[in-house]
């Protein structure tokens, strides 16, 4: 097998962790390929802001960006420091040797270092309406779109740590947040379920569900359809957003049995850094960050993630 066949890095996924780790990794001459993904099936290139209509809190676009047009700036930017670019998914990795093999569908490739940056995917109600009414009204981030929402009646779906949390953000600016849950009561914590119940802009609807979601005909949220588990009845809820906020779904199909996760299925990494439990292979954005999931903290672990790999590659005397 010759060297020549070995690439020093390669990148699986092309969101804000992915495509930074390649700006990094190419200005590092590591020559790096990045697989981000393919719309068909598997990772979508671009991640999940190529969802997101108005990016409003990313720094240096003070009069905000859409999704696609940030994310096709950060791939500008890569494949003119020289990364190269694959859209394809990855479909198998092999990390019990080195070099590590990547597969994408009959094709193997060959990497002495591995950045995982596949992300996370938001988990919905699974209502028709629900797909067609995305970034109109209907999302699963409060800190991305919240401030669209300001002085609006908006409702949250969830009963964690999340959905409570949440909430009382929303509560800083719309105008009244209803938060709706299938049980009586709330998984999250006590004190944080105290401080919602004494906020007089929040309304709970317990032991409710959220069966449809209006106006698809407005192109935008008008109501949501709350059905009472108790009883049965259902009754329009007018308000102009709804927020899914029960949880997340890390990409780490690819990697199970080979790399250690926590609990909930993220990828565990030393804290402070971007290494898995495997020499050599790092971890980036949301696959290893259930926290705070946002495009700059993703960029920021995308970032470590190249320096990181770069250093291993110097340690060990290649590069």
């Amino acid at each position: 097998m010759s060297d020549d066949k070995v690439r020093n890095v390669i990148i699986i996924g092309s969101g804000p962790a992915g495509l930074t780790a390649a700006i990094y990794a190419a200005r590092a001459n590591l020559r790096p390929l990045c697989i981000e993904g393919f719309s068909a099936g598997g990772l979508v290139p671009g991640g999940q802001l190529m969802f997101t209509t108005d990016v409003e809190n990313y720094p240096g676009f003070p009069k905000g960006v859409t999704g696609p047009e940030l994310m096709n700036r950060f791939r500008d930017q890569a494949e003119h420091q020289g990364a190269e670019l694959l859209t394809a998914d990855a479909t198998k990795v092999d990390l019990s040797a080195r070099p590590f093999k990547v597969w994408v569908d009959d094709d193997v490739y060959l990497a002495r270092t591995v950045v995982i940056a596949t992300g996370a995917r938001a988990n919905y109600l699974g209502l028709p309406n629900e797909t067609e009414l995305k970034n109109r009204g209907v999302s699963a981030c409060a800190v991305c779109d919240g401030a669209l929402y300001r002085d609006k009646p908006v409702v949250v779906v969830g009963g964690g740590d999340t959905a409570l949390e949440e909430a009382s953000y929303l509560a800083g600016m719309c105008s009244e947040v209803t938060l709706v849950h299938r049980r009586d009561e709330f998984r999250a914590s006590k004190a944080m379920q105290a401080r919602l119940r004494e906020n007089p802009k929040v309304k709970l609807a317990l032991s409710h569900r959220v069966v449809d979601v209006l106006d698809v005909a407005k192109d935008q949220v008008t109501a949501v359809v709350l059905e009472d588990l108790k009883t049965g009845a259902r009754r329009e809820h007018p308000c102009e957003a709804l927020f899914v906020a029960i949880g997340h779904t890390p990409l780490t199909e690819l990697f199970l049995g080979q790399l250690e996760t926590h609990p909930n299925g993220y990828l565990k990494v030393v804290p402070g850094t971007t290494q898995t439990n495997v020499p050599g292979v790092f971890a980036a954005g949301d696959v290893a960050d259930w926290n705070f999931r946002q495009a700059i903290t993703a960029a920021g672990t995308g970032c470590m993630a190249a320096l990181e790999a770069e250093r291993f590659l110097v340690a060990e005397g290649g590069h």
